[in-house]
């Protein structure tokens, strides 16, 4: 049964000025009860760079492979018919570099391979550099231009 007469039933509202009061009084206790204090510095000392230039730069041995397969050791082609004799090429290369006597330090040798040199070539210059006891061994990379 309806008692009312007219419209029908009216759409219940929410209304939004209670809840937007009651949030602004907890954002005021909020801002009223926070503390502000200051966090005490970390005072660090940082390292000063006083060390002494590096007196030695570290003899290099270049070792260039180029597709053909020939070996170049600092700019000289070298000929060998074994690791054996890659090995002795780079040692004698390392004293030629240094006057004629053994280095003091052992020099990084630094293999620079065409990109279509056989992947057995850079493995030779790897087990040779072994072979004459040079363990620091790197390789050089172009970037690809255009």
């Amino acid at each position: 049964m309806n008692f009312r007469k007219g419209k029908g039933r009216e759409d219940p509202e929410i209304n939004l000025i209670p809840f937007i009061d009651v949030l602004l009084v907890i954002l005021i206790f909020l801002m009223v009860s926070t503390t502000y204090s200051k966090f005490t510095e970390l005072q660090i000392t940082l390292p000063t760079a006083d060390a002494e230039q590096a007196k030695d730069k570290p003899q290099q041995l270049d070792v260039t492979i180029d597709a053909k397969g020939n070996y170049t050791v600092n700019r000289e082609p070298v000929s060998f018919r074994d690791v054996a004799g890659l090995a002795d090429a780079l040692q004698d290369a390392a004293k030629a570099a240094n006057g004629g006597k053994a280095p003091a330090q052992t020099p990084v040798v630094v293999v620079n391979a065409d990109q279509f040199a056989m992947h057995q070539m850079v493995i030779h210059v790897m087990e040779a550099a072994r072979l004459a006891g040079y363990e620091k061994l790197t390789f050089a990379a172009q970037a690809g231009g255009k």
